[in-house]
């Protein structure tokens, strides 16, 4: 496999260093957080291998959360859900194969495939439509190699969701053509609407991937994790996982299960927090005339643009959003995406540096604009 470092990972705050920026509207997760903030106390404890398919007591509470018929056996812990999708990808795609992805995308969901060499058919989801894809017209992307069928709900970068009947869908499509039906549910608990069903909990042909990255703040312990309910292909992602790492963190895990085991506690919390930055959010589009956007569902991201029909140097707007503003975004070139469309993330930031770079966007814009 031929690896190239994505612009998305080239381009993060990580890399540039948090110090060089004053307002991060970069990030596609609720904001950091801490320990204390879950109540987790780690006590001293024994640092040996940990079970290889992931604490159990762990991987309980997630198949309880999930629902029926999931159980902890269907569950495999894995190193964050990009750590999930690398197991997925090579353990069922050959150079050659083919799939069915859906673009924009986070680009692991792309760049993996394509670095398999596999062939790739594109959902491409437009402004005009919503970013919303024809579910009933998936099928005409698929030949007779397509093994696998790749989705994200709710959606990155865009905040779009499929809907329970648009899912079953998928589900149906997978099982008639003996494929595989993968969804990317890393923002499911941040719907904004009623939580469509995990897709691994309706076949054994789909397979669903969280993590506790996104919607929890916390991706400093990476723990993600994937669910089906076919044995033989979780005995395949497993023996992938232990070639790879041969186990996960088990101070990680213990992190990671006190956290979810007390989700009750401390949810609402982010949810009204996404809440009160969402409505921040909307309400500046709605005053920003320069531009437009397809309002989200669900999840900390939207993917709007600056409306095409004004005339914008591209170029001198990042510089200046960057350099004089202080404020980053992940622009449209981070998902195969024109650089006036750019992902804000509204749930990482502070809201007072959430509001400061928003305005540093207005003003950027009207830097950039060229003389009539």
């Amino acid at each position: 496999m031929k690896y190239v470092r994505m612009a998305i990972e080239k381009e993060s705050p990580e890399q540039l260093g948090y110090d060089k920026i004053k307002y991060n509207l970069t990030e596609s997760s609720i904001r950091d957080r801490s320990l204390s903030d879950f109540g987790v106390v780690v006590e001293d404890m024994l640092l040996p291998y940990g079970d290889h398919f992931g604490k159990e007591e762990l991987r309980e509470v997630i198949a309880a959360q999930w629902g029926k018929p999931l159980t902890a056996e269907n569950i495999l812990v894995t190193s964050g859900a990009a750590g999930a999708l690398f197991i997925i990808a090579t353990s069922l795609l050959e150079k050659g194969d083919h799939i069915v992805v859906v673009r924009p995308n986070y680009a692991t969901n792309i760049e993996t495939p394509r670095a398999i060499g596999c062939d790739i058919s594109y959902v491409d989801l437009t402004f005009e439509e919503g970013f919303r894809v024809d579910v009933e017209k998936v099928e005409s992307f698929m030949n007779d190699r397509t093994k696998l069928i790749s989705f994200t709900s709710p959606h990155n970068p865009t905040g779009t969701v499929l809907r329970e009947e648009e899912l079953k869908v998928l589900v149906d499509l997978a099982e008639r053509r003996g494929c595989w039906l993968l969804l990317d549910e890393t923002y499911r608990e941040l719907a904004y609407g009623k939580q469509t069903s995990p897709a691994a909990t309706l076949s054994d042909r789909a397979i669903s991937v969280s993590s506790m990255s996104k919607s929890y703040g916390i991706p400093g312990i990476r723990i993600g994790w994937l669910a089906t309910q076919d044995p033989e292909l979780y005995e395949l992602f497993l023996s992938a996982k232990e070639q790879i790492g041969i186990c996960g963190s088990v101070v990680d895990e213990e992190i990671a299960f006190q956290v979810l085991k007390n989700k009750d506690t401390w949810m609402p919390q982010i949810l009204e927090y996404n809440k009160k930055a969402f409505n921040t959010m909307k309400k500046w589009i709605e005053s920003e005339e320069a531009m437009e956007w397809v309002e989200p569902e669900g999840g900390v991201v939207c993917f709007p643009r600056i409306k095409p029909s004004l005339p914008v140097d591209i170029d001198l707007f990042y510089d200046r959003l960057n350099n004089e503003y202080g404020t980053y975004v992940g622009p449209g070139h981070w998902f195969e995406m024109p650089r006036n469309y750019m992902r804000i993330g509204y749930a990482w930031p502070l809201p007072e540096e959430l509001e400061k770079g928003l305005e540093g966007i207005s003003l950027a814009i009207k830097d950039s604009l060229k003389a009539r």
